[in-house]
């Protein structure tokens, strides 16, 4: 593994971490193995702390006291609260990118979404998602609201293990598709009502891939 440098060392590490937690590599309730990883990621306790620091902020790491640092697990309410305040942000982001966006901007979407369509039709799932998350970024951008992309940002680093979940029946993936094809429709005709509506239910639909993907946990007792 390459060596993290010394001017992004927490931050780095907090992104590598992350990424570990939503490839599933640290599953949920589990301990962060704190020696391990300084020494794969070359860095001293401190860094990787104020790492863990970092990503308890985002509600995907719990802190112990005197006992280290574990995985979030996350429950049907949690994920349903997060949702909630989540498909709101998404509803307005869309509302309010269809008033603010530009042809060009459009085009990059469309492009976006074209290769996309690409990586789905030969099935190749983390590409996808990879064009998935940069169509989103791009609609939360056109809106031209920085209070709504970083409060969206926030929320979004706490479920995106679940968001981007491979555990997808090809009918979900069918739906999660059509939706995308129906957001670029309304971005066409600056339809930002419909767009809105579109991106509420599409987030929706991802608790009942949550509860597929074992990355539910509603056994409180079991956290202890």
């Amino acid at each position: 593994m390459i060596k993290i440098q010394q001017n992004t060392l927490y931050g780095e590490a907090a992104a590598r971490i992350r990424d570990m937690i939503n490839e599933g590599l640290l599953l949920p309730g589990t301990r962060i193995p704190e020696k391990r990883l300084c020494e794969q990621f070359g860095i001293s306790r401190t860094p990787l702390r104020e790492a863990l620091k970092v990503l308890a902020s985002e509600g995907m790491v719990e802190l112990l006291p005197n006992r280290g640092a574990r995985v979030m697990r996350l429950t049907r309410q949690m994920l349903e609260e997060t949702y909630s305040v989540m498909g709101a942000l998404e509803g307005l982001s869309g509302e309010l990118a269809c008033r603010h966006i530009t042809e060009e901007e459009i085009a990059d979407i469309q492009a976006l979404h074209y290769q996309m369509m690409a990586y789905y039709k030969r099935k190749e799932i983390r590409p996808y998602f990879e064009f998935n998350q940069r169509i989103h970024d791009a609609i939360m951008l056109a809106s031209r609201n920085e209070v709504l992309r970083e409060t969206h940002s926030s929320l979004n680093h706490r479920i995106q293990r679940v968001r981007f979940s491979t555990s997808m029946t090809d009918e979900y993936w069918k739906q999660a598709v059509a939706d995308h094809e129906a957001m670029i429709d309304c971005l066409l005709d600056r339809d930002g009502e419909r767009l809105g509506n579109i991106l509420r239910e599409h987030l929706r639909h991802k608790l009942v891939v949550a509860a597929a993907s074992g990355v539910i946990d509603d056994d409180l007792a079991a956290s202890s």
